[in-house]
């Protein structure tokens, strides 16, 4: 059967459309089908469990319940199905080598979701159903008993989980979408441009093989993951200049290779915002009652500003070695979770130094210091935020849960469904955009920001960035970019033409 996008090309290329109808004729969910391999059977038919549908796409193999046991599997060339209560940080060289992952909590925007959506691997996150138990090597799925080793099928993109292995398609990628797609951004005409997640080299290659222009966030506690994740655990339980240099040294790394693939693009480089439960579960004298709102962002950076400096001191020496190299690094440092102006001068203060110090280096150029506004509070407090800020990030992830008092890691699983159902909410508000409260927050902080700051870049970093019908509301709020997982980038682009093109149409009418 001929995909939709190949039919319009090629409608287009025999003059029977315009290459702007034939943009306007596909819709989005066409070029994510295209992108992951889908069940070739109705899944849902003969699933023996629902979950969140946390990132598409769909992939057999064996039961995993352990990291280690993934590692095995890779090591024998067995795909493997990554089967946890939840993940962390700790997981992730686990979680890369994956065929597919499931857990029993979360939503969204949970650890797992977000980090399966980023690489494109399938995922089923909130299966109530589940309980693992790795010590006997048995997970319990419904009446399903699930031993280690046993084949299963993961649907990414339905929530559904079968026993055995079944029939699963391959993804093909042809050359009309990637036509298509610049027949898009040419609609678009440089408006509301498509920047992509990205914490490491790989994501960002992947981002540019995808279109986007650029990084609108990265996410630094992301780069200390596996055998790094003891470098920030250091730098956070002990503080002392050693662990410090030994955080800068490994950022630094990273970063100088991200900004070498991300050259003459822009790349936000988010300070650290770890939540303790996840980067520190073995430190129980860290732990908190709420995590999500206890010591993150910009409060971590208060209490302890030796971290943040010597992340932005990272940053300036990545750039410098860059520059030296004979690149053109565009970087610019965002301070993350801020609640007010005063906060973020404090916080801006205390980098400065670092940051300046680089200048002589970059050539005169300053590196940008910016906020995300992820708190309600935040958004309220937007013009007074935009006075201290060279630019602003929607972080619409964190800015739903605090806006409806959902967490985002347990709410979907329970709720979600019978909200819906009972039509209390049109959808959920954490794949798309809640216009009423979240987004009537987010278009009045545009609107403030720009009035205090005329001329300020405005970003959304979410995942509502890659979601079409949030682009369409996002278009109609004025912000300048929207970033997404590298694989919701092609349909972020489409998505973005399409608005831009309905907003035209509208205003000429």
């Amino acid at each position: 059967m001929t995909s939709p996008i190949v039919a319009a090309v090629q409608a287009a290329e025999r003059g029977e459309m315009k290459q702007a109808e034939a943009v306007l004729s596909v819709a989005p969910d066409d070029v994510e089908d295209l992108l992951h391999a889908q069940m070739a059977g109705d899944s849902p038919a003969h699933a023996v469990a629902h979950g969140v549908a946390a990132s598409p796409g769909a992939a057999s193999g064996r039961v995993c319940l352990t990291a280690d046991a993934v590692l095995d599997a890779e090591d024998e060339g067995t795909l493997a199905v990554f089967v946890r209560p939840f993940t962390t940080p700790a997981d992730e060289a686990a979680m890369s080598a994956a065929a597919a992952i499931i857990t029993a909590k979360g939503g969204m925007a949970s650890h797992a979701a977000v980090i399966a959506r980023g690489w494109g691997i399938p995922a089923v996150v909130g299966v109530e159903t589940l309980a693992v138990d790795d010590v006997a090597g048995v997970a319990q799925l419904g009446e399903a008993e699930l031993r280690e080793g046993e084949l299963i099928t993961v649907d990414g993109s339905q929530g559904a989980i079968m026993l055995g292995a079944c029939e699963v398609g391959r993804a093909e990628t042809p050359d009309e979408l990637f036509k298509l797609l610049g027949w898009a951004d040419e609609l678009r005409g440089g408006r509301l441009a498509v920047r992509a997640n990205a914490d490491d080299v790989r994501s960002a290659r992947l981002a540019l093989e995808f279109g986007a222009t650029g990084v609108g966030l990265c996410r630094t506690e992301h780069m200390f993951l596996g055998e790094r994740l003891p470098l920030l655990q250091r730098a956070i339980t002990d503080g002392g200049r050693a662990a410090l240099v030994a955080l800068a040294d490994a950022q630094t790394e990273e970063l100088a290779g991200l900004l070498e693939v991300m050259d003459g693009f822009p790349v936000t480089v988010r300070l650290l915002d770890p939540p303790l439960h996840e980067f520190l579960p073995d430190h129980p004298e860290l732990a908190e009652e709420n995590p999500m709102l206890g010591v993150r962002g910009a409060r971590l950076g208060v209490l302890r500003p030796e971290l943040y400096r010597a992340q932005a001191a990272a940053v300036a020496e990545a750039a410098a070695r860059r520059v030296a190299a004979g690149g053109d690094p565009w970087v610019q440092v965002m301070v993350p979770l801020v609640v007010g102006g005063p906060e973020l001068a404090h916080v801006r203060a205390a980098v400065a130094g670092e940051l300046a110090g680089a200048e002589s280096r970059l050539g005169g150029r300053a590196i940008p210091v910016g906020a995300m506004i992820e708190t309600p509070r935040a958004a309220l407090a937007a013009a007074e935020i935009a006075a201290d800020a060279d630019f602003l990030s929607v972080g619409t992830n964190d800015l739903t849960q605090m806006t409806f008092g959902f967490s985002r890691d347990d709410i979907e699983a329970k709720i979600m469904g019978p909200y819906i159902d009972h039509g209390l909410l049109e959808a959920n508000p954490f794949e798309m955009l809640d216009t009423a409260g979240v987004g009537r927050l987010l278009a009045d902080a545009v609107a403030a920001a720009r009035a205090a700051r005329p001329g300020i870049e405005i970003g959304v970093c979410g995942e509502h960035g890659g979601d079409p019908a949030s682009i369409a509301f996002l278009a109609g709020a004025g912000v300048d970019h929207v970033s997404c997982s590298p694989h919701r980038v092609p349909a972020a682009r489409l998505a973005a033409a399409q608005a831009i093109a309905a907003r035209a149409v509208a205003g000429a009418a």
